[in-house]
Parts: structure tokens; sequence; C-alpha cells
């Protein structure tokens, strides 16, 4: 199965916590005005990429061990993403998953669309929401408006609603481990 990726970011200090690899994908339905990643909108760009040589390549490297899928919207491409996230988490990778959609958005997506509803429950953290230029705040951890959210995904999952990760407190005067 192949994937439609934008570009790699190797040794990424920015695209989530630790040392990470940032997978951009292809193609974006959101198109925000102010986009930090306009060229990655369009469906028809990019390359293809196996998702088993891009897994392995990912995977081979034991110095990075987070992975992020970055738009594009990573939930465009949810069922090659289901695999390659699968096997970035049996090699230990943490995920973190941006996406212009919100969670309650992908939690009704997911109720019928199983390949959603995998790749959320493949997810460590979600950043959530379209990025929207009114609300743009530089000093935010990982996130470029007031609006989006980081969410744990797991203890999202298992409560039926969002929960916020500390991370989301980083940037506003609080410290948590940030």
């Amino acid at each position: 199965m192949d994937l439609n990726v934008a570009g790699l970011k190797h040794y990424s200090v920015v695209d989530g916590p630790g040392v990470r690899t940032a997978v951009f994908l292809q193609g974006c339905p959101h198109l925000c005005p102010g986009c930090h990643n306009p060229q990655t909108q369009d469906f028809a760009g990019g390359r293809w990429l196996n998702v088993a040589a891009l897994a392995a390549e990912i995977a081979a490297d034991r110095r990075v061990r987070g992975v992020t899928f970055s738009g594009g919207e990573p939930f465009a491409q949810a069922e090659p993403l289901v695999m390659l996230a699968e096997i970035l988490k049996k090699a230990g990778c943490h995920l973190l998953i941006y996406s212009g959609y919100t969670y309650e958005q992908l939690k009704e997506k997911a109720s019928s669309d199983n390949a959603t509803a995998a790749l959320l429950a493949a997810g460590d953290l979600l950043i959530d929401g379209p990025f929207l230029l009114a609300e743009r705040d530089i000093s935010l951890t990982y996130r470029g408006s007031r609006n989006q959210r980081i969410i744990d995904l797991p203890a999202s999952l298992q409560l039926g609603s969002p929960v916020l990760s500390p991370l989301h407190f980083c940037g506003q005067g609080q410290s948590n481990g940030c």
C-alpha cells in the first residue's frame, strides 16, 4: 500500500515531544488561510511512497522514538496511515497526529469509518482543529492557534470525551514539565 507524502523531516524537535520524524502528508480539504504548510494542500502533489518501506526507514533509526503525522490532512489518508502506525507502534514509537478536524468530528467520522477509528486508536496525542489566523499564537507549544488542542488519545478514547494532555498547557504560564 502507498501513501502520498509531501516530505519527511528527520530529527525534528518542533513537531512534538522529543526527537521525532515528521511525515508530512500531501492533500488537505481544509485550506486554512495562513496555513503553515500550504504546499501540502494540493491532493495532486507529493510523491507516493510504499508504507512498508517508509516504516522500515523510520524504525531503523534508533535515535528517533517519536513520529508525527502532519499535513496536509492525515485523516484524508487514514487507511495507509493505519498500516504505518501499526508498524511504528510495534517498534516502540510514540505517535502524534495533527488534524484540521476536531476530536469530536473525528469521533463522528470514526463511527462509520474503520480506518479513522483505527488511526485514532493508534495515536498517543492528537492536535486537533483547523488553524485559525484570528487565533494565531506563536507562544503555544506545538500549535499555531488558540482553538487547537493537544489531546491525550488513549485517555480520551477510554473516557469517551477529549482529555487535554499536560502539554496543552505548556507556553501558557504553566511549567507541567514542559
